[in-house]
Formats: structure tokens, C-alpha cells, sequence
């Protein structure tokens, strides 16, 4: 980022730097697939190029699974937000993560240390095997003593979903040593924290949630330096995981209104996980010390009561959009991970999730307190409201 600007005007004018030039306001929206190529004796030298770098085509685009300008503009933005030299940008969160494993597991590191919980997914990913890869489940205090020879990646996620845990990106990176620390900045998105600044050297993001922030775009984006971009991108033509260029277009405008969404929407968070704390129908609450925009609660009563029960928060996957979401866990995001291995992280079944959007807080808390109101316990003490170590 540029540190004689604040992230609000990067947010704003990261990746538009031309459009004056070029006597536009607007970024423009290519959709082309292909680009006119008249010299296909240059073109086979700057194919080559790639192909044995991964570096950025100078000159037009050829094809669109090799660059697409509009999508490159996105890139250029995150980057700037989250302090790295580049960007890459896939079809989704989970295509991103693939590419990160496939590009070390190439280089024949395969083994993969991984902090508990991650997105279900994403555990998923690492625990089954599918890219031929060894996952190690460690606590934060053992990631040193689990890194092996072999290990291409350490990969944490801080806060960490649903749990919103969190660790210390700089003991962390500490313990990796010479291995490169993955953090999942989902959560935070760079409004809140800036994982290169503590030593990470991959983060990754699922561009669906924050960076579109309007819950009408599907992506994945990995911000890092330029020699590991450089792989990502060879791995993304290679496999074809590539964001379309509507995507890139939508992610670079939510980009814009990034910090005021996420300020936001974190202050009415705050206050119901507050509120959450105080009620006697609820057991615990997980708030992050950094704040941000999820709440996590434990009822007394059944989850599935007050899933059923809302009427202006929405029940449903996925998370960072203007309208406020609920989920539980342990049913849908993280279903597909072992059940002891969900409760041993923390997923209980009694867990619920909840994203809050822009909302009035007052309408929030009528929602909730009327989803809530068959599952009261009658108990008379308060809870605390519990910021995750």
C-alpha cells in the first residue's frame, strides 16, 4: 500500500490510477475471451515467457485463461490493500486455496501444518487428501516442532471460522521459519489486520464474502509477493480456475466501499454480541478482539429453533454482505468435517454463526430476541462475551 495514503482512499482509487488518462470515470468491463494477434511469431515468444516465469504478459491480453485487464485491475487494488507486491484472482475461495497447495506440491513439498479450526472446506481440502497432500493438525505452540522438510505451507485462518479464534500472526510466522505462513484474512479482510505486516507471506481471501460485500459474486483472491505470483498464475492457466471478468469488475467496485462496510457493520456486531452476553438464553458468545463483523453464540436451547425462527436475518451459507446472515455450523459450513474433529476445534452443535450486515441494530435485536424466546432457560446470571486468544 501506498503509506502516504490511507487504506480509505486506496480502497477507492487503488487500480483506477489510468481511467483519467484514458477519458474514462468508470473502470471499463472487458468480456473478451480472445484479442486479435496479427504477429504470432511475437506472440510465441511472449507465450514462452510465461510459460517459464509466470510473469504478467506485457502488451494486450491474448486469451483470457492467461490475463483479462479488468480483472487484473482488481488484483492491483487488493494488493495495494493488503501491503503485497501482487495479487492472483480465481473462480472462488476454494480454487485460490487449491492453486496455493498445487504451486508448493509441485515443488515437491506436499506436507501442510494447519491450525484448527479453518472454513470447513477448506479442512476438508487438506484432511482428504485430493491433492495428494499430508496435512499435520497442530495447536499454534506446536507449528514449529510439526514443520518438516518437506512442508510447503503452515496455514492458519485468524478469526478463524465459525469460531472467530484467534492467534498471533507473528508468533506464528516466527515458528514457520523458512516455511511460508498462510493466513485466511476472510474474516478480517485487510480493514482490520494486514497479515503481511506480521510476517505472513501468503493471504488468501474468499473474495465472495467482504471484498464483494453485496452477496452477488462468487471469488477467491491470494495476495503474496511476485515470485510466488508468479506460480499462481502458471497454476490458474494451467487448471483454469480463473475469475471472470464480471466477477473482477464487482470485486473491484465492493472494494471501494470496503472499509465503510466492514466499520460499519463490526460497530452493530459489537454491540449485539454484547447484548448476546447479557442474555440468559444463550451460554456463550465468541466476539474477536480485533472486532469485525461475526458474532458466534451458543444457546441453551435448540439452534435449529432459532435458525427457524428469524425473519429479517436471513438463514443461510456464506457470510459479509449488507444483509445480516445466520447459520448453524456444525449442519452446513461444517459438515463435511469429521465430528470429532469439528467439536475438538470448537463447533459444537449448539454453535450458531451469524454475519451482520448494515441493518438498524434495534430491528437485529427484535429479531433475535423473538427467534431466541422459546429457547429461554430461565437462568438469571449473565454470560461474558468471550474474545478468543
Amino acid at each position: 500500500m501506498d503509506l502516504t495514503r490511507s487504506l480509505d482512499t486506496e480502497a477507492v482509487h487503488a487500480g483506477r490510477e489510468d481511467l483519467a488518462e484514458l477519458g474514462l470515470h468508470a473502470p471499463p468491463l472487458d468480456l473478451s475471451t480472445t484479442y486479435p494477434s496479427r504477429d504470432s511469431r511475437a506472440e510465441a515468444a511472449r507465450i514462452d515467457g510465461f510459460a517459464a516465469t509466470g510473469a504478467r504478459l506485457d502488451g494486450p491480453p491474448v486469451y483470457a485463461r492467461l490475463d483479462n485487464p479488468t480483472t487484473a485491475r482488481f488484483e492491483t487494488a487488493l494488493a495495494r490493500l493488503e501491503g503485497t507486491e501482487a495479487a492472483v484472482a480465481f473462480a472462488s475461495g476454494m480454487a485460490a486455496l487449491t492453486a496455493c497447495v498445487l504451486a508448493r506440491a509441485a515443488m515437491g513439498l506436499r506436507h501442510v501444518v494447519a491450525v484448527r479450526p479453518l472454513y470447513g472446506c477448506s479442512d476438508h481440502l487438506l484432511a482428504s487428501g485430493l491433492l495428494g497432500t499430508e496435512v499435520t493438525w497442530v495447536d499454534p505452540d506446536g507449528i514449529a516442532a510439526a514443520v518438516r522438510p518437506d512442508t510447503g505451507l503452515v496455514m492458519v485462518e485468524s478469526p478463524a471460522n465459525p469460531t472467530l479464534a484467534e492467534v498471533d500472526l507473528a508468533a506464528v510466522a516466527r515458528s514457520c521459519g523458512e516455511v511460508p505462513l498462510l493466513a485466511d484474512n476472510t474474516f478480517a479482510t485487510p480493514v482490520l489486520q494486514r497479515p503481511a505486516e506480521s510476517g505472513a507471506r501468503i493471504v488468501l481471501h474468499s473474495a465472495t464474502k467482504y471484498l464483494g460485500g453485496h452477496g452477488d459474486v462468487l471469488g477467491g483472491v491470494v495476495a503474496c509477493d511476485e515470485e510466488f505470483a508468479r506460480r499462481l498464475r502458471q497454476v490458474r492457466f494451467a487448471t483454469g480456475g480463473v475469475l471472470h471478468p464480471m466477477a473482477g469488475y464487482l470485486l473491484l467496485r465492493g472494494l471501494s466501499t470496503l472499509p465503510v462496510r466492514v466499520r460499519a457493520a463490526s460497530a452493530g456486531a459489537a454491540e449485539l454480541a454484547a447484548r448476546l452476553a447479557a442474555d440468559p438464553r444463550v451460554g456463550r458468545v465468541h466476539y474477536p478482539r480485533i472486532g469485525g463483523t461475526m458474532v458466534a453464540f451458543e444457546v441453551h436451547g435448540d439452534p435449529h429453533d432459532v435458525i427457524a425462527g428469524v425473519r429479517l436475518i436471513t438463514p443461510a451459507v456464506s457470510l459479509g454482505s449488507v444483509d445480516t446472515l445466520i447459520q448453524h455450523p456444525a449442519s452446513i459450513s461444517h459438515r463435511i468435517v469429521a465430528e470429532g474433529d469439528r467439536r475438538s476445534a470448537g463447533v459444537t452443535d449448539r454453535l450458531l454463526r451469524m454475519s451482520v450486515g448494515l441493518e438498524d441494530v434495534e430491528d437485529l435485536w427484535r429479531d433475535l430476541d423473538t427467534a431466541l424466546g422459546s429457547g429461554r432457560s430461565g437462568r438469571t446470571v449473565p454470560n461474558q462475551a468471550e474474545q478468543p486468544a
